[in-house]
């Protein structure tokens, strides 16, 4: 059979040959894409003893990587648009292989911030616009909408795995081969990038200049004001109190843009439909929540427990695993429930989840004790992930569907990486408030170590296992050495339990959302919508 042998599909479509690779070389990028971001999860402890590095600064790599994509994920559709959206998802391939590389071979954070955070960042905000813009123009009827969902079904299992393939690698091979195996597979793919019918752009091609910089400025200078704050820097609130000006003016800036019928970054009026703002907003409150649980809890993993990535994957799987299982249980069968119910369910389950772990941290010795509160939680995500796209764009014009979806992957986007550095942040400065506090109400420790203590949380506080530490204050009287422990392992499982607060806060605030949901009317999606979000 060639590349152009009919099969026959669902609806009477002709699904070739090629196209069925296509579909499977899709799905492998987006496997790529989902999975790396687990892979560095569950491989903290690793990196930062092969790199000789801190949480801290892992920690601050995984949320610059996810502002990168949010900052430019709307810029980059446009520039897809005008240099073409094959080329496009090329460049955002190569630029991801770039960063996995770099991982391979990184002797310092400094690689992993450059390589993998940023220009990595930037290739998978080429990546997602110009993938969707080439699902929808290489494939029609029944094998467009089989396309989306292979593809979303791939990003869906990506996550759900996860924790247990990069647990796996790091454990028993190395984090680097992890790394190693995503490059691979992206050179697999575009080795039959020939496959891919590049896909016309027929609008404007003017571009917002003002409106992309300030997109950046505003979502870069929230996240990165955090992400200094919690490693000590300097400027902290003026750079928030920048990209909150920007964010605003931005605001402004497109409403005048339209008024004036000029070419904007997004269109404003998309926020003018009640269920896109509020569907929009419970997206990003989503990805909060789970940022900032995808940061605390494998540090309480691998810090507090002292668990290996095999150990640590392990232990997340009940969260990753029902939440794959609630979004396909839902999204098959919600039959005539209201999408807001089972969105207000959703976040119900999910703030019920986290507020039921934080009790837990300092108690628990087994990471078999957090399966039922990581299930609930896992339960609330899924059911928040089967219903929000389609709540989020039901309002949304036919033609208008692709914006609206970029929007809302923005939004997701950033979500996600202000609940990892705001997580991260919170936490950092809770144990150094912690252990300051204690370490100088000990009456243990001498006067002149408590004030060298202080001195050194103040500029460089870090979440540190009990055994990294030992090694570290050798040569003290052993009650002294005692005493250090035992307060950093009081002040360590403080930190995480308020770096929990933060998933649980938006988790709480996405369940006041969803009760303005419910009282706005359901809307049937003008087209549809399956795999518009990539799972």
């Amino acid at each position: 059979m060639t590349d152009h042998d009919p099969q026959p599909a669902a609806g009477g479509e002709p699904v070739t040959s090629g196209s069925r690779r296509l579909m499977v070389l899709l799905a492998m990028a987006m496997f790529v894409l989902v999975v790396d971001t687990s892979l560095m999860n569950v491989s903290i402890s690793a990196v930062i003893r092969d790199l000789d590095t801190t949480a801290s600064g892992v920690q601050s790599a995984i949320a610059l990587e996810a502002l990168v994509s949010a900052a430019f994920i709307l810029i980059n559709s446009k520039v897809g648009d005008l240099i073409g959206r094959k080329r496009a998802y090329v460049l955002g391939l190569l630029a991801y292989a770039i960063g996995a590389l770099a991982m391979t071979l990184a002797q310092s954070l400094t690689a992993i911030v450059v390589f993998w955070a940023l220009i990595g960042g930037i290739g998978a905000s080429l990546l997602l616009p110009a993938m969707q813009s080439l699902i929808h123009g290489n494939f029609a009827g029944a094998a467009q909408r089989q396309a989306y969902a292979m593809v979303g079904a791939s990003a869906a299992i990506a996550a759900a795995v996860g924790p247990l393939l990069g647990g796996f690698v790091t454990t028993y091979l190395s984090w680097r081969v992890g790394f190693g195996l995503e490059v691979l597979i992206i050179a697999v793919v575009l080795s039959q990038i020939r496959l891919v019918r590049d896909v016309a752009y027929t609008g404007s091609r003017k571009i917002d200049v003002v409106g992309s910089v300030l997109s950046v400025v505003g979502m870069g200078g929230v996240v990165l004001g955090i992400l200094v704050w919690q490693e000590g820097g300097e400027f902290v609130l003026l750079l928030m109190v920048v990209g909150a000006a920007a964010l605003a003016a931005q605001a402004w800036w497109l409403a005048r843009r339209q008024r004036a019928h000029k070419v904007t970054l997004l269109d404003p009026s998309l926020f003018r439909h009640p269920n896109f703002t509020t569907g929009v907003t419970g997206q990003m409150l989503q990805q909060i929540t789970l940022g900032g649980a995808m940061i605390a809890l494998p540090l309480f993993l691998q810090m507090t427990l002292e668990y290996d990535a095999m150990q640590a994957g392990l232990s997340l799987a009940p969260l990753s695993l029902t939440m794959f299982a609630a979004a396909l249980l839902a999204g098959r069968r919600a039959g005539n429930r209201r999408p807001a119910a089972i969105i207000r369910g959703g976040f119900l389950l999910a703030s019920l989840g986290m507020a039921s772990i934080i009790p837990l941290v300092p108690r628990v010795d087994s990471g078999w004790l957090l399966v039922l509160p990581l299930m609930v939680t896992g339960a609330g995500l899924g059911l928040l992930v089967s219903q929000l796209n389609n709540y989020t764009l039901a309002p949304v014009e036919e033609e208008r569907i692709s914006e609206a979806a970029g929007v809302n992957s923005a939004a997701g986007s950033f979500g996600l990486s202000f609940g990892l550095a705001m997580a991260g942040g919170i936490m950092l400065a809770a144990l150094s408030f912690g252990f300051t506090r204690m370490t100088e109400n000990s009456t243990l420790i001498p006067p002149a170590q408590q004030q060298q203590i202080a001195a050194a949380l103040e500029t460089d506080a870090e979440v540190m296992s009990n055994t990294e530490l030992d090694k570290r204050i050798t040569g003290q009287p052993p009650e002294i050495e005692q005493e250090v422990l035992a307060i950093n392992d009081d002040a360590r499982n403080r930190s995480l339990q308020v770096a929990l607060l933060i998933p649980l806060l938006a988790g709480v605030l996405g369940l006041a959302a969803s009760f303005r949901m419910m009282r706005l009317p359901d809307l049937k999606p003008a087209a549809p919508l399956e795999g518009m979000d990539f799972g």
